[in-house]
């Protein structure tokens, strides 16, 4: 059966990617009742961070709009996530909360701009059920040196 959301992400050049797999003792999504929600996920290509270090601006650190492309690869990446406990991505009624974590240079208070990649990209993908709320916070270091780290929770029906 045609998924209507898989559709969407092809029209727009996407395809889901393989869950990534957990780093730690953790499951990288669950569903508990109509919600699903992710593990903090890291925008891993092909199972590798592309990019690594702190966001801000100058030598040395990743850049606030490359931070924010990697912010989508998360979202890409949580809805693969949530794909593999409820099977289609239709199921997905409302995107409820994101929750971004940026390591952040101690000047950098961006934050916000940067977690607009996932934001964004969830309003392109499912409308206006990809309106949310979200925190975006600055932090001194995340798992494996990624820039950006982001958790999601989804509503979902059968």
């Amino acid at each position: 059966m045609a998924s209507v959301i898989e559709d969407r992400l092809r029209e727009l050049g996407y395809e889901i990617p393989e869950v990534a797999a957990a780093v730690a003792a953790y499951v990288p999504a669950l569903r508990d009742g109509n919600y699903v929600y992710t593990a903090g996920q890291l925008p891993f290509v092909n199972g590798a961070l592309p990019e690594t270090g702190k966001v801000g601006v100058g030598a040395g650190l990743v850049a606030p709009e490359r931070a924010e492309e990697l912010a989508q690869l998360c979202a890409l990446n949580a809805l693969a996530a949530a794909r593999g406990v409820i099977g289609s991505l239709d199921k997905i009624s409302q995107v409820v909360k994101v929750t971004a974590f940026i390591a952040s240079d101690p000047s950098f208070t961006g934050q916000p701009a940067v977690a607009n990649g996932a934001s964004m990209f969830l309003g392109r993908v499912f409308g206006d059920l990809g309106i949310h709320v979200r925190s975006a916070v600055g932090v001194a270091v995340l798992p494996l040196d990624a820039p950006v780290e982001i958790e999601f929770v989804f509503k979902i029906q059968d």
